[in-house]
């Protein structure tokens, strides 16, 4: 099986998007992770749930996770404050994001070697076209991967 037989059709959001809107997105639709894309559609990065949700710890509870012990639910309850106002792009990992790709011929085995080296739980499938230019065909989660070869 190939990366174009096993791309789907999914979800973007915009890099310039709320990141409020980018969290409403995940949890509505319950992705494992959003492909960002940028002001063309081209695909920007992928990023895991988990991502989105460091983003939602102040960052001096992630350089001493203890403190964490010390707030009370009544703020725990607010942790989607810390990224309202901010663009989904101001989240992302600093320098240039994730974003797993695999050509269309690419088999199961690469398609989850990559998953597995970049810890990503999804992959953009893109055919590069003549003038350098590609074009997202679908995406491929661990999910749908792993039902696939639990299948064969």
């Amino acid at each position: 099986m190939r990366a174009r037989d096993l791309a789907q059709a999914y979800i973007t959001i915009d890099k310039e998007a709320e990141a409020l809107e980018a969290v409403g997105v995940l949890v509505e639709h319950d992705l494992p992770g959003l492909l960002v894309v940028d002001s063309a559609g081209q695909p920007y990065a992928a990023v895991p749930a988990c991502d989105l949700i460091r983003a939602l710890v102040p960052g001096y509870i992630r350089e001493d996770p203890v403190l964490a012990e010390v707030i009370d639910e009544q703020h725990a309850d607010h942790l989607c404050q810390a990224v309202a106002g901010r663009k989904l792009v101001d989240c992302l990992p600093v320098g240039r994001p994730l974003l797993p790709t695999a050509a269309p011929d690419c088999t199961a085995m690469e398609l989850a070697e990559l998953m597995a080296r970049t810890r990503s739980p999804l992959i953009a499938v893109i055919e590069q076209g003549a003038t350098g230019q590609g074009r997202l065909l679908g995406v491929i989660t661990a999910a749908h991967l792993l039902r696939q070869l639990l299948h064969r």
